[in-house]
């Protein structure tokens, strides 16, 4: 162990003591709930609505940035506020009641979310990537008779409207075509909510945040409003205690004259979108500029152009933007942080990061919808010198692994992680069964594979669903799909598991090259030189496109996977 490290290891431990000891900002205490004995930030906003006020403060400051959109503090928070009043003069929405968004990432959706929340009613953010029959399920499910949304999701949905029982307010558009449907101007025209008489308990549900459905029908994850500000707050604490340990870079950051402004090029409906970006940038009078869609191209023009300081994607994302060949073209002089979740990073990423960006302070973290993207986190320093790991567990999380029967684990060994933290939800709605499978006394069995060192750095090894027993042995994809990524022909790869008559399952590799010219075989050659025979996949299929990916930018392995067998059924059979 380096004495770089060791030195951070103290730091760390020195910046907790300081943040979380009695009277201290994120001074630390027990409490019951439902029965489980939970550590929470005292000082935290006891609702969400509370949490979000705070951002009333920032007045003029620029809150949103559209392309040549600008929106203040003051007219984000306006616009919500008679979208509020609407709702209850025209709409009659009740504390309790769900009300949807479908929309791509636009100032209305941010606009709507608080709008919605204040009112006491529950937010459901819906997958924006959804088709009818998806939005559909999703809105009669929670029980939501309204749903806010775009053009394009209205004309999934107009001819189910009548038969869900719901109404629509379409945003950026003059169809209002139907008696179920009206216009966003229309709720621009009432006067600004006044929230004195609606009062919101800790406890109260804040949000239904729909799975992403890869397997199965999506599953709507409650959230109270204590839980979604308790995990804001942590992210705050987070960021302070990187801070204490990163000074130099931080010093650099904060005397470079730029306004801290981060891109938002995830979408909305996800946690690091919802969170980690718009909830935490309106509450620290942080600019948001949005991007519609993703393109790294684009994504460089809008960091120049806004001067972005904080860009956050999955890790292809952020390898796209660092390998544009647009990047040395463009001015990317305000761009310090660089965040990097959903998924694992190859282990060239951080080299990447530092031969583009030098003075970077990159990070990534571990969190997942069911403890609304709580868990650990890694930034600056502990990520260059831990780049494998998922960070450090924050000082309200307890994380544990067990093995196939549910049994404890010692510290160190590898199992399916479990969760404990006053962020993790309340339940799926509507399905007591799956609630009882996955929340198990005041745990989260998240179904991921990992284990926590002695220096109490979470390390993710894969899914247990993705894992590939190859002749009894264990292949983590995510380890092989790493070593795939390293390959400079290679920009995309997903590895899987398909059945096999001795071994019980093969592993296979699908993967999207920017050489026609490199072969499977050579790949294969390449990672004989970096892995274990077992772990080398019997098969590496080359696609012509890019990989199907879902919202997030997360490839489908499943679609991949299906794709392949099907393919081969079609191969034997003729």
């Amino acid at each position: 162990m380096t004495t770089e490290f060791n030195d951070l290891i103290a730091s760390m431990g020195q910046a907790s003591q300081q943040l979380t000891g009695p009277g201290a900002p994120w001074e630390l205490e027990q409490r019951q709930i439902n029965g489980v004995d939970l550590r929470c930030y005292k000082k935290a906003p006891s609702t969400l609505r509370d949490a979000i006020n705070r951002g009333r403060e920032h007045g003029d400051k620029i809150a949103v940035a559209y392309e040549d959109e600008r929106y203040s503090f003051d007219q984000f928070f306006e616009g919500a506020d008679r979208l509020a009043q609407h709702l209850l003069s025209k709409h009659g929405v009740k504390k309790g009641d769900r009300v949807a968004i479908a929309m791509r990432n636009y100032p209305e959706w941010m606009m709507s979310f608080v709008g919605i929340l204040s009112i006491g009613a529950i937010v459901v953010p819906l997958n924006s990537w959804g088709r009818g029959e998806e939005l559909s399920y999703a809105i009669s499910d929670s029980g939501a008779n309204l749903v806010i949304c775009d053009q394009e999701r209205l004309d999934h949905l107009r001819d189910r409207l009548e038969g869900l029982n719901c109404k629509a307010i379409v945003v950026r558009s003059d169809d209002t075509e139907g008696e179920q449907v009206e216009p966003w101007s229309l709720s621009q025209q009432q006067s600004p909510c006044n929230y004195d008489d609606i009062d919101i308990s800790p406890g109260d549900l804040a949000i239904v945040m729909y799975t992403s459905g890869t397997t199965g029908k999506p599953k709507g994850a409650a959230s109270t409003h204590f839980a979604v500000s308790q995990a804001l707050y942590n992210m705050d604490y987070m960021a302070a205690m990187s801070a204490m340990c990163n000074m130099p870079t931080v010093e650099k950051m904060m005397g470079s004259g730029f306004e801290p402004c981060t891109l938002l090029a995830v979408p909305l409906f996800h946690v690091s979108g919802c969170y980690a970006v718009f909830l935490s940038n309106l509450i620290g009078g942080r600019k948001t500029a949005i991007m519609y869609k993703w393109n790294a191209e684009q994504a460089l023009e809008i960091i120049e152009r806004e001067r972005i300081t904080i860009f956050t994607g999955v890790p292809t994302m952020n390898l796209a933007l660092l390998d544009s060949p647009k990047f040395d073209e463009t001015d990317t002089s305000s761009l310090f942080s660089l965040g990097i979740g959903g998924t694992a990073g190859p282990p060239h990423l951080k080299d990447a990061i530092y031969s583009r960006l030098p003075h970077a302070y990159p990070g990534t973290g571990y969190g997942m919808t069911e403890t609304n993207a709580v868990g650990s986190s890694a930034q600056g320093a502990a990520y260059r010198l831990r780049s494998g790991s998922a960070g450090t567990i924050s000082p309200i999380v307890d994380i544990k692994t067990v093995d196939e029967n549910g049994q404890d684990l010692p510290r160190g060994s590898t199992g399916e992680i479990y969760v404990k933290s006053p962020t993790n939800v309340q339940q799926y709605w509507n399905l007591p069964e799956a609630t009882a499978e996955t929340f198990i006394d005041g745990w989260v069995a998240t179904g991921d594979v990992g284990y926590v060192d002695e220096d109490n750095f979470l390390y993710v090894v894969d899914r247990i669903k993705d894992m590939v027993i190859r002749g009894g042995e264990n292949v983590y994809p995510i380890e092989v799909e790493g070593i795939l990524l390293s390959h400079p022909a290679v920009l995309e790869a997903t590895v899987f598991g398909v059945p096999h008559e001795t071994l019980g399952e093969e592993v296979v590799a699908s993967v999207y090259l920017n050489d026609s010219n490199t072969t499977a075989e050579e790949l294969r050659k390449f990672l004989s030189e970096h892995l274990a025979a077992f772990k080398v996949p019997a098969h590496i299929q080359i696609s012509c496109d890019e990989l199907p990916k879902n919202a997030t930018g997360k490839v489908l392995k499943k679609s991949v996977k299906e794709h392949y067998l099907e393919n081969l059924d079609a191969t034997e059979q003729a």
